[in-house]
């Protein structure tokens, strides 16, 4: 049977909006700035206990909601963008933080991120992490979910803005589905799925 469409892979991609594939070149440090209103809108759904951990803070564009919000927040990043220490986060000798932890973590290195993040912090307290919603599929993800399933996903019901490089002034339209993703150290079962703004 002849086909009825002629394409090269990076139009399918396109047009079924399933790749990480992009037109620009990718950040410096995968270092895409999260919009303030995502950090606004966790503060609304959910309730932290301080101090709060921001460990990958770029900029610090998450950070500063979070201490409008009321809470101490502790920033780090691996690069000195000239907000909070330079510190690295996946480092072996990062053994334990005595709070919440609330980032957007560099995405190729999420899942580390959230294995490092579950295992330095106390029973009952939480990582939420802002995340593409296709975190949630993938093979090389399911022995994580299985041993750390989120206690909640907070799907947005708009595009909101992940920033390259934090350049939010050169930035069209969102064409990403963002969620929140909340752990509970110590919870185990069903997560739960709401929506937002």
């Amino acid at each position: 049977m002849p086909r009825d469409w002629k394409g090269g892979t990076a139009s399918t991609f396109k047009t079924i909006g399933a790749s990480n594939h992009c037109d620009h070149a990718r950040a410096d440090h995968d270092y895409y700035a999260t919009e303030p209103a995502a950090t606004q809108w966790l503060m609304r759904i959910e309730q932290f206990h301080g101090p709060i951990l921001e460990p990958s803070c770029g900029e610090g564009h998450m950070a500063r909601e979070l201490e409008k919000g009321g809470y101490e927040v502790v920033s780090r990043d691996i690069v000195d963008r000239g907000y909070g220490e330079v510190a690295d986060f996946l480092t072996p000798d990062n053994t334990r933080w005595d709070g919440d932890i609330i980032t957007n973590p560099p995405y190729a290195f999420a899942q580390e991120f959230l294995e490092k993040a579950m295992s330095i912090i106390p029973e009952g307290h939480k990582v939420a992490m802002f995340l593409k919603l296709t975190f949630l599929e993938g093979k090389r993800r399911a022995a994580m979910f299985n041993k750390y399933p989120p206690r909640r996903v907070w799907v947005s019901h708009s595009r909101l803005k992940c920033a390259i490089n934090g350049d939010f002034a050169n930035m069209g339209g969102s064409v990403t589905a963002y969620a929140w993703f909340v752990w509970e150290k110590g919870f185990h079962g069903a997560p739960e799925i709401h929506w937002f703004n």
